[in-house]
């Protein structure tokens, strides 16, 4: 792909497009992973992709990735944060995970895993190797297991 050629539209509803200068790997590689999802690379997509895709596997929340948006200058409005998380799951990029049935992780690792969630700190984590299930349960009839989430909380013991 001919990065100085491709157009870079500024936002979803503006219709407008730019031509940046040169495109650093990191840019490339979130523009990259957004067409291979079948999206359309806004500045919005491309500047939480970078903030979601270009360290190591983490968990976040909307709040959390707003807030470190702001901290990159990246003027964004929470609910822009929100349509994109949703965006990049519905993509399959990311995997949304409600450990405590109110909030909301987004797992950069889409792989089938385990989690500690720790209560009352609004933690999660990925469970080291080792844990194995040794029987799936049967699914419904006219039905199929689509995914498998596994949380185990964890409360810090009362001393």
């Amino acid at each position: 792909m001919d990065m100085h050629a491709t157009k870079i539209p500024a936002g979803d509803d503006s219709g407008s497009d730019i031509v940046g200068p040169e495109v650093d790997e990191g840019m490339q590689h979130c523009l990259q992973l957004l067409v291979d999802a079948g999206l359309r690379p806004t500045r919005q997509r491309l500047a939480l992709g970078q903030l979601l895709f270009l360290r190591s596997h983490r968990h976040v929340t909307a709040e959390s990735l707003y807030e470190e948006a702001m901290a990159a200058n990246a003027h964004l409005s929470l609910a822009t944060v929100y349509n994109t998380l949703n965006q990049f799951t519905e993509a399959g990029l990311l995997r949304r995970i409600a450990a405590d049935g109110i909030k909301s992780f987004f797992d950069t690792d889409t792989s089938v895993h385990p989690h500690f969630y720790l209560e009352g700190e609004d933690v999660l984590v990925d469970v080291a190797d080792g844990l194995a299930l040794t029987k799936m349960p049967e699914a419904l009839p006219g039905h199929e297991i689509a995914r498998l989430d596994v949380i185990v909380h964890l409360r810090r013991k009362s001393v």
